[in-house]
């Protein structure tokens, strides 16, 4: 019993799934006007339904990959190329959370958060993993725009709108998304040839992708100060935006003059948007603290 739970938790990319929570309750948290606690109702509800559905997405994404998973080293060992799941458990599985989601959202937040979930859930899950995947070396931008959306459930799920300081959010994850993907397929790159999915590094060359890596860490400290230039934070933010972003920057370069840093590249971009969101929540309470 507890070894087939640990097989549907497996689905749930559970690592990714919290890092969307994080970014989604920072969300709330920046919404609140002034600097106050968010409703445990909206803190609770809110970060179950959206949580709920990226892990529906996740598992829909098992499925439709699961034969590319089993020729891929860092995917072989998933539930369903070991046999642990069949896709039809899968997709049962997959549809019950998106439902449950739904009703979540609905009943407990508001439905403009159920809304935008969905469609975030139908971009990842269909739009990116279905089609775009396997049809343009621009999947990632394209379909970075789902995983970029918790920040604004996040917002929307307090104050039933969507905020243009909820938007600039967006925007720092959606930036972020193409270089800490294209550090991993750099290092996958031969995996990817073989299932022919057309990773940028695939289909343009490794010398390539690590340019476009290098521009899209300019464009990602260039976006990072926005909330500075617009009052959404004050210096404390500023000064480590600059920070994460020139760390982030070092690898970029780093990587176009040829070093094998791909997976250190990958790594630190994880703990880069974390460390940028919770610097944003560091900062949007220090007023308190005056």
């Amino acid at each position: 019993m507890l070894k087939r739970l640990k097989s549907y938790l497996g689905l749930c990319k559970l690592k990714v799934v919290a890092l969307i929570v994080f970014t989604a309750m920072v969300g709330m948290f920046l919404a609140t006007m002034p600097p106050g606690m968010v409703p445990w109702d909206v803190l609770l509800f809110g970060n179950l339904g959206i949580g709920m559905a990226a892990s529906a997405a996740a598992a829909i994404n098992h499925v439709l990959d699961a034969r590319e998973d089993a020729h891929m080293a860092r995917t072989s060992r998933r539930p369903l190329p070991q046999g642990e799941i069949g896709e039809t458990g899968a997709l049962v599985f997959a549809g019950l959370l998106a439902v449950l989601s739904m009703v979540i959202l609905v009943v407990f937040i508001n439905t403009l958060t159920a809304v935008l979930t969905f469609i975030s859930l139908v971009g990842y899950a269909i739009v990116y993993t279905m089609y775009l995947k396997r049809a343009t070396p621009q999947n990632i931008v394209i379909g970075g725009a789902a995983g970029a959306a918790p920040p604004v459930l996040g917002w929307a799920a307090l104050t039933g709108t969507v905020d243009p300081h909820a938007l600039l959010l967006f925007l720092i994850v959606f930036i972020w998304t193409p270089p800490h993907f294209w550090a991993l397929a750099i290092h996958r790159r031969d995996e990817y040839a073989k299932v022919d999915i057309p990773m940028l590094p695939v289909t343009h060359g490794i010398p390539f992708t690590r340019l476009q890596i290098l521009l899209y860490t300019i464009m990602l400290l260039v976006v990072s100060v926005l909330p500075f230039a617009t009052h959404m934070s004050g210096y404390f933010y500023l000064v480590g935006a600059l920070v994460l972003g020139i760390g982030f920057l070092r690898y970029a370069i780093q990587l176009i003059m040829g070093k094998d840093v791909a997976m250190k590249t990958f790594g630190y971009s994880i703990w880069y948007l974390m460390a940028i969101f919770a610097i944003l929540l560091v900062d949007h309470y220090l007023p308190l603290l005056d």
